[in-house]
């Protein structure tokens, strides 16, 4: 794509730049002429065309297509700005010994020349994103929706928990950290099972800022912790605790169960629960954000006249959905 950005913008300023047009032999536009012939736009398109051009048109397309139907508005300038901000910070921490400046680190990772290129690709993976959401959420029927909230959702609860983590320096230590903090983890379970008090052992062994308040985490809700976590939690009676320790990334969690809320109102979370499903079509199905954006260039109209282009475009498709 820089090759391509430099070449057209090269190109553009010989031939709007000049008072007259260099011709070749053929009364071709030239580019570049020798002493016997030389290269023309024509020539110079196809190569570019050939070569470079699908990824640059399919930018432009969506380009078109989103602005008009998303407007840049603030979340998308910071989405845009903090992923900007990102990049250079990856470049200044980690990449600047293997490239010579920014401009190189963005051009190699990114396929832009400069940082304002940079903003314009997130302001349009930010707007893409938009639209792929909004696709998967018009596949979800009322069926779907009432299913998930009898089936999956249910209220918030309450809970207290104890982490064990495993202390390691080096990559060699982790497998016996990891085998003794499960160890140590156990342990406390059946000190529980014998009777002792949740919130005693909390403070005793817990590596976690609430272990000084007994384990407790308070009030949460779907989405708020851990998969892991939140799965083991939810499934617990209250006041029961987990019989086999919980592992997460963060380590090992005895977690007890101190209060259960009401199912809120299937009104008040429906627009809840369509995100919630459309985020898991999105994920067991990575083919959907190929289709989503291909459903959107045809519900504007889109035809590419260039047959080359055309048949580059189709089998661009086909492979991402493979």
């Amino acid at each position: 794509m820089k090759k391509l950005t430099i070449v057209l913008f090269a190109t553009l300023l010989l031939v709007t730049g000049c008072k007259s047009i260099p011709k070749l032999a053929d009364g071709k536009e030239a580019v570049v002429s020798f002493k016997d012939g030389g290269i023309s736009t024509e020539e110079l398109y196809e190569e570019l065309k050939e070569k470079y051009a699908l990824s640059v048109l399919i930018n432009m397309i969506d380009t078109k297509i989103l602005d008009e139907k998303y407007d840049t508005d603030s979340d998308a300038k910071n989405y845009a700005k903090t992923n900007v901000e990102l990049s250079q910070t990856y470049y200044d921490q980690y990449y600047n010994q293997l490239y010579s400046f920014y401009e190189q680190f963005i051009s190699e990772n990114y396929g832009m020349t400069t940082k304002d290129e940079l903003y314009d690709y997130f302001i349009l993976r930010y707007k893409r994103n938009l639209a792929i959401k909004d696709y998967a959420k018009s596949l979800i029927t009322e069926g779907d929706i009432k299913d998930y909230y009898d089936d999956e959702l249910i209220g918030d609860i309450e809970a207290s928990h104890i982490l064990i983590t495993a202390e390691y320096n080096t990559e060699d230590e982790k497998e016996a950290a990891e085998a003794e903090a499960l160890k140590k983890a156990k342990d406390v379970i059946a000190q529980l099972d014998a009777g002792a008090d949740f919130a005693t052992l909390a403070k005793q062994y817990s590596k976690d800022g609430s272990a000084s308040n007994g384990g407790e985490l308070g009030r949460f809700g779907h989405g708020e912790m851990t998969p892991e976590f939140e799965k083991a939690a939810y499934k617990l009676e209250v006041g029961k605790y987990t019989k086999e320790p919980v592992k997460t990334q963060y380590g090992y969690h005895i977690i007890l169960k101190t209060k259960q809320y009401e199912k809120p109102e299937f009104e008040d979370v429906k627009d809840e629960i369509i995100d919630d499903i459309a985020d898991e079509m999105l994920n067991s199905d990575p083919t959907l954000q190929v289709t989503a954006l291909e459903e959107l260039r045809k519900d504007s109209g889109m035809s590419i006249e260039d047959s080359v282009l055309n048949t580059q475009y189709n089998n661009y498709i086909e492979n991402l959905k493979r």
